[in-house]
């Protein structure tokens, strides 16, 4: 066996493996890198208005731009009009800040489809969870975890079945600075001292007296204050809650 041959090609084999990781790694640098924008992606315009409203904004702009559409779904509990069930034995809340598996073991029994629930906030007396689709929240489809002494005591669970959507093509979502900006030059909306605490790709939709919802892509804007706008990711169009 020619081992000065099989030393030469093992070693150009490390290099070319050391290339390959080199490149993931790099990818990988570059992908975090312009997963958010900052204040300074912002227009001028923007920039100044926030100055002199002192607006701030406490997170990262997101600059995903994926292409999404309308969800169509059937509801099987009026959204928001859940009946309240109270536990036959309390489950201690730091579940939910624990691996889903334990979580899971804890309460997927007891809840319908709770796998299909992420946890979203955290209220006064109560844990909020969205039903997700393909990674991303229907911020009007919830599970509420209502909690005391540091245990959980009832739930309450918005509970739908997804339909299908028809044949209308995916279209590319608005860039979140896009809604930044519009929110803060709408001198009818953000208030002096604003600070915006979470930036949320999701679906969002109004809520009719039928069974059959749709829900569409939208950006959603959380105040620390409590505040909250909602905005079509397709159209533009701003909804105030």
């Amino acid at each position: 066996m020619d081992w000065g041959r099989a030393k030469s090609v093992l070693i150009i084999a490390f290099l070319l493996l050391n290339l390959v990781l080199g490149y993931q790694l790099w990818s990988n640098i570059r992908e975090g890198l312009n997963s958010s924008a900052d204040v300074s992606d912002l227009r001028p315009e923007t920039q100044q208005i926030m100055k002199e409203k002192r607006i701030k904004i406490g997170t990262s702009i997101p600059s995903e731009t994926p292409e999404l559409k309308d969800l169509t779904f059937r509801v099987q509990t009026k959204l928001g009009q859940g009946v309240r069930h109270e536990l036959a034995k309390p489950v201690d809340s730091k579940v939910v800040y624990t691996d889903k598996k334990e979580f899971q073991a804890s309460l997927g029994s007891i809840i319908p489809d709770l796998d299909q629930y992420t946890f979203g906030e955290d209220r006064d007396s109560e844990f909020v969870f969205y039903r997700m689709v393909d990674g991303r929240p229907m911020f009007d489809v919830k599970l509420e975890l209502f909690y005391s002494n540091l245990k959980i005591v009832a739930y309450k669970q918005d509970l739908i079945e997804l339909l299908p959507s028809g044949k209308a093509a995916p279209q590319s979502v608005l860039p979140a600075t896009k809604v930044v900006s519009s929110l803060i030059e709408n001198k009818n909306l953000m208030h002096n001292g604003a600070v915006i605490k979470e930036i949320t790709l999701g679906y969002h939709g109004q809520i009719f007296n039928s069974d059959i919802q749709v829900s569409a892509p939208t950006w959603r804007v959380l105040l620390e204050d409590g505040g909250q706008y909602y905005m079509n990711a397709i159209s533009g169009e701003v909804v105030t809650e």
